[in-house]
């Protein structure tokens, strides 16, 4: 089933089970997948690829607005935000472990003959496509960094 359908879906059950918070989580995927679909130069329709990226990026934002109202001290609005990452997060792939991503990378490295860190940009551009959706490129980077200072 395509994202879009899942998530109108997931609108529905959503109302009938009267779940504001979570109503209000998938219509923000909504929005952002519409937004996506109608920006200048589309053809209006979203490749999974985009949409992956799109659950990605609404996920990392929640996140990283959790972290902030934890230093405000806001713990009521740092819940809200992981919860509605958590909801989020439902509609991503299963996200490998470290130990996987790992493992998955250092085959790029010997695929790629990367052997210092000038050629991250190589291995990253390999690594970011073959983990699309199912690893943060945050932890791809730095597991990356630290193979290729080895």
């Amino acid at each position: 089933m395509d994202l879009e359908k899942l998530i109108n879906e997931e609108i529905k059950k959503a109302m009938l089970a009267r779940e504001q918070e979570k109503l209000d989580a998938i219509r923000a995927v909504k929005a952002a997948i519409l937004l996506e679909k109608t920006k200048e130069g589309t053809t209006g329709e979203m490749s999974e690829e985009t949409g992956l990226k799109i659950l990605q990026k609404l996920v990392k934002q929640r996140r990283e607005s959790a972290e902030i109202y934890k230093t405000a001290n806001r713990e009521d609005l740092a819940k809200k935000e992981l919860f509605e990452a958590s909801v989020i997060e439902t509609f991503l792939p299963k996200q490998l472990s470290i130990e996987e991503v790992t493992e998955k990378i250092r085959a790029i490295v010997s695929q790629t003959g990367a052997g210092s860190i000038k050629d991250m940009g190589k291995v990253m551009g390999m690594a970011s496509k073959e983990l699309a959706g199912k690893a943060d490129n945050k932890m791809i980077s730095e597991i990356v960094k630290t193979l290729l200072n080895k």
